[in-house]
């Protein structure tokens, strides 16, 4: 069972002159539940080696058991120091894809060509594919065989509006995640703020915030057991 996971590679939250990048909490809590249940891992970047960690993601109030783990694991902190290049990334060489949030995917990794190239492969090749937070931006230029947009007529969820606005990011950000979602033609769902929530429609499978990190890794983890077993 080999699992790729994709981290941005941006670090500036707009003109603000502050830091960005992904999730820690969004990364290891999903990082674990695959490992733990004997995923093979490897994770990928669009610029490879070090990611940029969103500093807010790293105060107290943002740890959970997942991080703390991660903090005193220096294999998964060196793996995650070294990605490899995701223009290198072969989507025959793994059973699925997981990427986790953070701000910075919405300056980077909606326009990837590697990365959305990656995500149609898997999709076309019926893997399943999973997105969590802000990460289900990667989506909104991938398209069907047929050219029509990934997204369109699929459920799914991501950072919400009232959540951008919550923690007053709503006019730095380069978009809004919800209405870009809408816009596109997604059949676009949430729960209630910061409380997790999953949705999955086929292979696709989407988590609102940081709160779905770990349940949106075990419904990837269980569809692909599923879809593993039956081959």
């Amino acid at each position: 069972m080999k699992i790729l996971m994709v981290l941005t590679s941006h670090s500036d939250l707009g003109s603000t002159g502050e830091k960005t990048g992904f999730w820690i909490e969004e990364f290891a809590a999903p990082f674990y539940v695959l490992k733990d249940n004997g995923a093979e891992i490897t994770i990928a970047s669009p610029n490879g080696g070090q990611p940029p960690v969103d500093p807010k993601s790293e105060l107290p109030d943002s740890q959970t058991h997942a991080t703390m783990r991660f903090y005193a694991d220096n294999e998964a902190i060196e793996q995650v120091a070294h990605t490899h290049q995701l223009n290198k990334i072969n989507h025959a060489d793994y059973d699925a894809v997981f990427y986790p949030g953070g701000h910075g995917p919405l300056w980077d990794l909606v326009n990837d060509k590697a990365s959305i190239a990656l995500i149609e492969n898997f999709y076309n090749n019926d893997k399943p594919i999973a997105f969590v937070c802000h990460a289900p931006a990667a989506l909104m230029n991938a398209k069907r065989a047929d050219g029509s947009y990934l997204v369109a007529g699929k459920d799914v969820t991501g950072f919400s509006n009232s959540e951008e606005d919550a923690v007053k990011l709503t006019d730095i950000v380069p978009f809004l995640l919800e209405s870009e979602l809408k816009r596109l033609g997604a059949s676009y769902s949430k729960g209630p703020d910061w409380a997790s929530y999953v949705k999955r429609d086929g292979v696709l499978i989407t988590g609102q915030n940081p709160a779905s990190s770990e349940d949106t890794a075990i419904m990837l983890l269980n569809l692909l057991i599923k879809k593993l077993d039956s081959k």
